[in-house]
Order: C-alpha cells, then sequence, then structure tokens
C-alpha cells in the first residue's frame, strides 16, 4: 500500500474539473467512530443494528428505537473529522472546480470537514421527520449523555399523530428518490468519479460508478483492501482515505 499518488490517478484528477466523490463506510473508520461492539455503546452492545433499523421496530417500540438512534448521534458528535474530510472541502474550494459528494454515510463528518455539497443516500443521524405525515422537524433536540434502554421520542407538532423518527432509510424501505436522482445527476455529468471507502455491495448505490462509466466517466477507487467494484473501475489507488486524499489534494495544488 504506498501513499506516493500514482501518476495515472494524479493525471485524471488534474484534469477533472467536475468532480463526484462517492464514500463509504471507509470515509469515516479513520475517525474513531466506535463499531457498534465497543464499549462506548454501553448497554447496546449485544444488540444487532438490523433488528432495531426496520420500520416494525419502530412501530413496535419507539422509544427503543430512538434511545438507541439518539446514542449513536451522540456518539459522533464526540468524533470529528479526519484529514480525508478536510481534503475533500480543499479540493471543493479549488477555482474552476466543482465537488459533489455523495455518501451513504448518516454521520455529518463531511459537513463538519468542510464540504458544502453533500447528498446523504441513506439519511442522517441529524435529520428528522414526522413517521406519520413526513413532514421534516428541526426542533430542538436532547441527546442523552449516556446511553439509555429507552426514550421517548418528540411528538409531531404539525399533525399531532405521528412521532419523530430519524430521516435515514431503514431496512425494508426504499431510497428517498430525489436524493439518488441527485447523485446519479453528479456521476453522469462529473469528469471523474472517485469511489473511497465503499465495499461496493449496498445497491442502488453500488451502482452508480457503472451509471458514470457508462456516460464515458472515468472511476477512480481509493480503498486499502479491494472491494466489490475493484474490478470493474478505471484505476485503483490502495490507499486509506485519511492518508490518500490529503495527498492528491496537495498534488493537484503543486
Amino acid at each position: 500500500m504506498s501513499s506516493t499518488v500514482p501518476k495515472d490517478v494524479l493525471d485524471t484528477a488534474r484534469s477533472a474539473r467536475r468532480v463526484a466523490v462517492l464514500t463509504g463506510a471507509g470515509m469515516s473508520a479513520e475517525s474513531g467512530i466506535p463499531t457498534f461492539r465497543d464499549k462506548d455503546f454501553g448497554l447496546w452492545t449485544k444488540v444487532d443494528p438490523e433488528e432495531l433499523a426496520t420500520p416494525t421496530a419502530w412501530f413496535q417500540d419507539p422509544a427503543r428505537v430512538w434511545a438507541w438512534f439518539a446514542w449513536r448521534a451522540r456518539v459522533v458528535q464526540k468524533s470529528f473529522p479526519n484529514a480525508g474530510h478536510r481534503a475533500l472541502a480543499t479540493w471543493e474550494k479549488r477555482e474552476r472546480t466543482t465537488l459533489d459528494v455523495v455518501t451513504q454515510n448518516v454521520d455529518n463528518l463531511h459537513e463538519r470537514g468542510g464540504s458544502r455539497a453533500v447528498t446523504h443516500l441513506h439519511g442522517s443521524l441529524f435529520a428528522y421527520r414526522c413517521d406519520t405525515c413526513g413532514e421534516p422537524y428541526e426542533g430542538d433536540l436532547t441527546l442523552p449523555h449516556q446511553p439509555v434502554e429507552r426514550l421517548t421520542p418528540p411528538a409531531c407538532p404539525r399533525c399531532r399523530l405521528g412521532n419523530i423518527r430519524p430521516d435515514i432509510v431503514w431496512f425494508g424501505e426504499p431510497l428517498d428518490r430525489g436524493r439518488f436522482e441527485r447523485a446519479i445527476e453528479a456521476v453522469e455529468s462529473a469528469d471523474l468519479v472517485l469511489v473511497v471507502g465503499t465495499s461496493g455491495m449496498v445497491y442502488p448505490a453500488a451502482g452508480l460508478p457503472a451509471i458514470a462509466r457508462g456516460q464515458g466517466v472515468p472511476v477512480v477507487e481509493i480503498n486499502p483492501r479491494e472491494s466489490d467494484l475493484s474490478d470493474t473501475v478505471d484505476l485503483r489507488w490502495e490507499v486509506s482515505a485519511a492518508t490518500g486524499l490529503p495527498r492528491l489534494v496537495e498534488a493537484l495544488e503543486r
């Protein structure tokens, strides 16, 4: 694994004026966000997240699911953007460059790292809506300082019938059409699609690189290990996001 920017990767990036960056879990891994089994999740360490991240779990016990997601949000709040997040924000500010981030992550580290054009394909821990009328919720929320087993979600102030839930795509739910259409537009109009830290296993997000290549857009993968997309991209650089992205942006400035 080399931290020296490959010449073909650098040349492709240098000629691109419109860049789409597709990011997955590997993008945030180096920010120290703990896994669900780490001690920071306290009483939740023995809970399978797939049991809670479903509409069925929510309607059966919204207080339990809300407590789980509220604690996840608190843990993310205590983490910080890494050098890869900050590098993308720097790249976005380059003259004559447009950079769109399309992420599968539900954290807010891209925004906190300085990126402005971010599409959250799977939603965000920090966006909320009513489970009944769908109205976005922007009221104040108090996140727990310690993990708790149950936490009553706010009632919807608009319809007064539903509860406020995280605006996240749960297992069994479709992607938001507007978000996915923005992602397709980003990759189709790009001069370069950069795939960073994603396993390439989750669809339809994993199909975006193929859409780009169908339009003749070069696809470059940055990942320290092979993914399900590795055999289909144009170029690969085996390096982590927090190491590779700063090196690439630094090289573009020379």
